[in-house]
């Protein structure tokens, strides 16, 4: 791995790690303008697309944030393993929820990115969580699991 590619990534974690409604507008510095996002509810391409998601991740959560727990970087792909910690805004807002996942980063020589594929169980790690939908969720496991 390239010192340069060491620190792009180093950068890319602590712009993840601190971001803010004010600073995804920034989104732009680590990413390249044709880039590619996707995770299991979105997948878009482009900065202004990427930036709503995230702004919409503001708007739908308490204090959501990432913490980034390890990274594998190979040439010019990096793979984060990260926790996604934040408050549901519409059920119990008392209550940290914690999804776990992973990103698959592809980066340019420059060291922007220009592909983004989040990995994350939707069902284990968000809906077994939500108020009914969870009983359902956890009922549909036990079945599949018998």
């Amino acid at each position: 791995m390239s010192d340069d590619t060491r620190a792009a990534v180093d950068r890319l974690c602590a712009y993840f790690e601190t971001i803010s409604p004010q600073s995804v507008a920034r989104i732009g510095e680590f990413y390249t303008a044709d880039a590619r996002f996707k995770d299991p509810f979105n997948e878009v391409h482009g900065i202004p697309a990427i930036e709503q998601v995230f702004r919409h991740m503001f708007e739908s959560l308490h204090e959501p944030r990432f913490v980034v727990s390890s990274r594998i970087v190979d040439g010019t792909q990096c793979f984060l393993v990260w926790e996604f910690r934040f408050r549901f805004k519409r059920f119990d807002t008392t209550t940290e929820q914690v999804v776990r996942g992973g990103s698959h980063l592809v980066l340019t020589v420059g060291g922007r990115v220009k592909d983004h594929r989040d990995y994350w169980d939707a069902a284990e790690e968000l809906y077994e969580k939500l108020p009914v939908v969870g009983s359902l969720m956890r009922w549909l496991k036990q079945r599949a699991n018998s």
